[in-house]
């Protein structure tokens, strides 16, 4: 639901500004007050949820997602959807850090593999169907049915959450206020600094929240290794097994970040496909995923974390490689089939290391490292992207034109100029080639963090998680 939501609403975005009359600043918040709620809050959410029980915030979590989820179908102005889209990032934080924490307490070792490579699965589906379901609602029905539809899956979620979900809690431990808000406060301005960089450069703005992003996390960190109860326990990530599948998971989400953005613009408007067309060309991606999970589950068994994560990187490393030089259909399915090996590996031997005690705040570390990742993978990639366009564009081509593909194509289209309409699409492609190829050494580094770091052996468990009568 989180995924499917966040990737229809790119869908919904033009009829969206033109019924409430949003500019460009407003669909900037619309967007951006989400993300910056939900990775502010997901290191907090994850502590919640091992303090008063995994279930229960997750169950908080969907009933304020659905009922901010109806807000936003109603919202009459930018204002109003805005407001909604804040309070949908606090239950998506609530929600995010239980799921992943429910299933390493509920599933023992040998069923934790297949639990983890469904729980992939899902994501990617979700991650290529929110497009499709955007594209279909928002044809059929208005704006506001991207987010009509998440209630009664809400609804869905909750029954079965408390008629199938046994609960867990970790043990006892005092509140930790100030590393609460220390964790909030650098996480939302890291990711604010990470979302301004490529728009706006490093002007005041930009520097004063990376200055406040440094001191906040620099703070957070000092306090939480001398803190009596810490929110946080740092200490995981001497555990080589977490901090190796947590810095191979930021570097993969890096050019997955970017990878939506790139391609969707290269199939829109290099190739000409229309925004529903689009986001049927990633089904081949989502369907090597399903596909190479099933495989990664069954190989896991007998090849350990560490080789099947650093052969899915390299085979994703591949597919970013040939992304602008073979069909866009190939390039998908094998950072598909990459991804359904190395992802729910990776997982498995990160959160493999955690402490059944920590499980929350551990999955609530895994999410916002890789949140963190495909942010800056958007900005890194972005950047990129846009430097090489401009280079590849001819000194002498307009001003406007120079700046991003988008530009040039309306550029072309104002004054007829069916050359410089083709010189884009050619800038476009170069580019792309030069932003996968930063992608790919991204993911190929993380193949070799995973075989230098990783060890496939049991990690002994300091406590089991306390069972709660429903």
């Amino acid at each position: 639901m989180l995924v499917v939501d966040n990737m229809a609403l790119n869908v919904a975005i033009p009829a969206m500004t033109a019924e409430l009359g949003a500019d460009a600043q407003d669909v900037q918040w619309i967007l951006d007050s989400y993300i910056l709620v939900f990775a502010g809050l997901l290191l907090t959410a994850g502590s919640l949820a091992d303090r008063f029980g995994r279930r229960r915030v997750m169950v908080i979590g969907l009933a304020v997602f659905g009922l901010a989820s109806l807000a936003a179908a109603l919202a009459g102005d930018p204002e109003q959807l805005i407001g909604a889209r804040v309070l949908m990032g606090v239950g998506g934080a609530l929600i995010m850090p239980s799921t992943l924490s429910i299933l390493i307490t509920v599933f023992d070792e040998a069923e934790r593999r297949t639990a983890m490579a469904a729980w992939s699965v899902v994501s990617m589906v979700g991650l290529v169907g929110g497009p499709v379901l955007g594209g279909v609602l928002v044809a059929h029905f208005w704006w506001g049915a991207v987010f009509l539809v998440n209630v009664p899956i809400v609804a869905l979620a909750v029954v079965a959450a408390v008629a199938l979900m046994p609960e867990s809690r970790g043990p006892w431990s005092k509140p930790d206020p100030l590393g609460a808000v220390l964790s909030v406060v650098g996480m939302v301005a890291l990711v604010w600094t990470i979302i301004e960089l490529p728009q706006h450069g490093s002007g005041t703005g930009t520097l004063v929240a990376a200055g406040v992003a440094v001191l906040a996390l620099t703070g957070f960190v000092l306090w939480e290794l001398r803190a009596e109860s810490p929110m946080v326990p740092l200490g995981l990530f001497r555990e080589r097994n977490f901090s190796g599948g947590c810095f191979s998971l930021a570097l993969v989400q890096i050019g997955n970040g970017g990878l939506l953005l790139v391609v969707t613009q290269y199939l829109q408007f290099v190739l000409g496909y229309s925004a529903l067309e689009a986001g049927l060309a990633f089904i081949p991606m989502a369907v090597a995923a399903l596909v190479f999970n099933a495989v990664g589950a069954v190989l896991g068994r007998k090849v350990g974390n560490r080789v099947l994560t650093a052969v899915g990187l390299a085979v994703m490393a591949a597919g970013f490689q040939v992304m602008g030089s073979a069909s866009p259909v190939v390039a998908l399915a094998l950072v598909g089939a990459g991804g359904g090996l190395a992802m729910p590996a990776a997982i498995a031997a990160l959160m493999g290391a955690v402490p059944a005690r920590h499980a929350g705040v551990g999955s609530a570390l895994n999410d916002t490292v890789q949140q963190a990742g495909a942010a800056l993978g958007v900005a890194v990639l972005g950047s990129v992207l846009s430097g090489a366009f401009t280079a590849a564009m001819p000194a002498d081509a307009p001003g406007d034109a120079r700046r991003s593909i988008g530009d040039a194509l309306g550029v072309a289209a104002r004054s007829g100029d069916a050359a410089l309409a083709g010189t884009a699409r050619d800038a476009f492609t170069t580019a792309m080639s030069t932003s996968f190829t930063a992608a790919a050494v991204g993911a190929l580094v993380a193949a070799v963090v995973a075989l230098v770091v990783l060890r496939d052996r049991p990690v002994a468990v300091d406590s089991a998680p306390v069972p709660v009568n429903a």
